[in-house]
C-alpha cells in the first residue's frame, strides 16, 4: 500500500507535467491530436491519484507527451518541459520515479522530434548536438545512480542513435569558414565579395541569422565553396 502522502506528492508532480503539455497548444489548436491531447491531460489532473495506485499513471503520461508531439509541440518546449520538472524538489520513492519518468518521456520526444527537422547550417547541428548531450548526460547520471540498469543502457542506447543522426546529417553540409570586414555591409555585397556573385546572399543570411539584409555583421561565416 503505497502511503498517501506519497500518492498526493507524485500527482503534483504528474499534474505539473500535464499543464506543461497542455501549454505546447492553445484552446483555439484545432484537430483531432490537439483534442486528445486536452482530453489526456485533464484525465490525468483528475485522476492522477487513482491512476498512481493501480499503476496505471506511465503509460497515461506516455500517451500525452506522444500527444503532445503530434500536436506540434516543438523540441525547445519538450525541453523546456524537461528542465521545469527537473527543478522540481521530491522526497518521496513515487514522485521521484515519476518525476525521472517525466524528464524521460521528454527526451524520448525531443529525439523523435529531431529525426522531423531539416537542417541548412552545419553549425546548427552541432549546437543541438551539445544541448542534447547535456539532457542525456544529466538522466543517464541520475539512472546510474539508482542502478537502473534497463533504464540506463536504453537512454545510453536512445542518445547514441540520436547523435548518429544528427552526425549523418551534418555530414553533407558545407564545411564553414570564418570572414570579416572592415565595416558592416548588405548581404549582396558579401555574397559578391565572397563568391564573386549575388546568388548566395541567402545562404549568408541564414548562417549568420542576420535581422535585417542591408546590415550583416562585418565578422561572420560562409559557406566554403
Amino acid at each position: 500500500m503505497i502511503p498517501t502522502a506519497d500518492v498526493r506528492e507524485g500527482a503534483k508532480i504528474v499534474s505539473l507535467a500535464a499543464d506543461l503539455l497542455l501549454a505546447t497548444t492553445s484552446d483555439q489548436t484545432k484537430g483531432r491530436e490537439a483534442a486528445d491531447l486536452r482530453r489526456a491531460c485533464g484525465d490525468i489532473k483528475a485522476h492522477a491519484e487513482v491512476f498512481i495506485v493501480e499503476n496505471m499513471i506511465a503509460a497515461k503520461l506516455s500517451d500525452c507527451f506522444d500527444l503532445a508531439r503530434t500536436s506540434g509541440a516543438t523540441l525547445s518546449e519538450f525541453d523546456y518541459v524537461r528542465e521545469t520538472i527537473l527543478a522540481e524538489a521530491t522526497e518521496s520513492l513515487v514522485a521521484t520515479l515519476l518525476k525521472n519518468s517525466s524528464i524521460r518521456f521528454s527526451l524520448q520526444q525531443m529525439s523523435l522530434v529531431v529525426l522531423q527537422l531539416t537542417f541548412t547550417s552545419r553549425d546548427d547541428v552541432v549546437a543541438l548536438r551539445g544541448r542534447l548531450n547535456i539532457a542525456f548526460d544529466e538522466a543517464e547520471e541520475t539512472a546510474a545512480d539508482e542502478m537502473a540498469q534497463e533504464v540506463y543502457f536504453a537512454l545510453v542506447s536512445l542518445h547514441a542513435a540520436v547523435t548518429f543522426h544528427m552526425y549523418e546529417t551534418a555530414r553533407p553540409l558545407p564545411q564553414m569558414l570564418r570572414y570579416k570586414f572592415g565595416t558592416p555591409r548588405p548581404t549582396l555585397v558579401l555574397s559578391h565579395r565572397l563568391y564573386d556573385t549575388a546568388a548566395r546572399a541567402d545562404q549568408l543570411r541564414e548562417e549568420n541569422k542576420v535581422v535585417h539584409p542591408a546590415f550583416a555583421p562585418r565578422e561572420g561565416q560562409a559557406l566554403a565553396f
